[in-house]
């Protein structure tokens, strides 16, 4: 994991404009996942990055609401 950057270097603009590339990998992995089946290697690597995409979106949006 990457040590805590500080994120006050970003406005509140630029958090908000980086939702939405973060949301489009979601739904782009989402929809290449279903040609997969779960027990498929490219299934849990789609899985994988989900999740992180995710977490990024979460800590992303939790940093907008600190600075509401």
């Amino acid at each position: 994991m990457i040590a805590n950057k500080d994120v006050s270097q970003y406005s509140k603009n630029e958090l908000v404009e980086a939702v939405n590339p973060v949301s489009s990998i979601i739904n782009k992995c989402e929809k290449a996942q279903q040609k997969f089946d779960e027990e498929n290697a490219f299934y849990t690597r789609y899985q994988n990055m989900i999740k992180a995409m995710h977490i990024s979106k979460d800590l992303i949006n939790d940093v907008i609401g600190k600075r509401a």
